[in-house]
């Protein structure tokens, strides 16, 4: 029942791959909100929802956790290609990795850098400052969505998903009141993003693109 995040997301600048998956998301929406959002929590499953904190803490990979109070819920079917599901669950991580960021008021946490990259990680660094300088957290849960996915050679990937904000909301940490919007057409985001697999195997979120109250994303 609210629209949480401030727009500070980096242009993601189109190849044909990406514009074709685009438009099969239907995402040509001009209603646009300075409340964009990416947020995170657990890695994708099959189909089933994913709850927060993520757990992926092996092969050298940092841990995500969240407060208690929030939770975030990705919906995807894995592909059974083993890149596109490996891009998949990246894309998650690195939601996962902003949201922590600002849940520990920090941009020196570990997944934010090991997760993103680029113009991605310059605006995520920004947008998490957003939060800081606010004094602001967020509550209650976030649904991710309608996930696409497709490779771009060896080592890219694009990512289209939507997001549900209806149940999540802004928190000032200092008085604690919880800001209740009402859920609006607003309320949903169409994410468009882009990955590259460093060196390490990981797909890491180069930049992205967001589409507030796309009719791609609408109940």
């Amino acid at each position: 029942m609210v629209n949480r995040r401030p727009t500070l997301i980096a242009a993601l600048t189109l190849t044909a791959a990406a514009a074709l998956t685009l438009s099969a998301c239907g995402s040509d929406d001009s209603s646009k909100k300075d409340n964009d959002k990416i947020a995170g929590a657990d890695t994708g499953g099959d189909k089933s929802a994913s709850p927060s904190p993520s757990e992926s803490d092996t092969s050298g990979r940092p841990k995500i956790t969240f407060p208690s109070d929030a939770k975030n819920v990705f919906e995807y079917e894995k592909t059974g290609n083993a890149a596109k599901d490996a891009a998949l669950a990246d894309s998650t991580l690195s939601v996962n990795s902003v949201d922590e960021a600002i849940f520990e008021a920090s941009t020196g946490t570990k997944a934010l850098g090991f997760y993103n990259t680029g113009k991605a990680l310059e605006s995520s660094i920004t947008y998490v400052l957003g939060y800081i300088n606010k004094n602001h957290t967020w509550v209650g849960e976030t649904r991710y969505f309608d996930y696409k996915v497709t490779l771009s050679g060896g080592n890219g990937a694009y990512v289209t998903y939507c997001s549900d904000e209806s149940k999540s909301f802004i928190k000032d940490k200092k008085t604690g009141k919880v800001k209740n919007t009402p859920t609006t057409a607003d309320s949903y985001v169409l994410y468009n993003t882009k990955l590259t697999k460093n060196a390490a195997g990981v797909w890491q979120t180069a930049n992205v693109a967001s589409d507030r109250g796309s009719k791609a994303c609408q109940p």
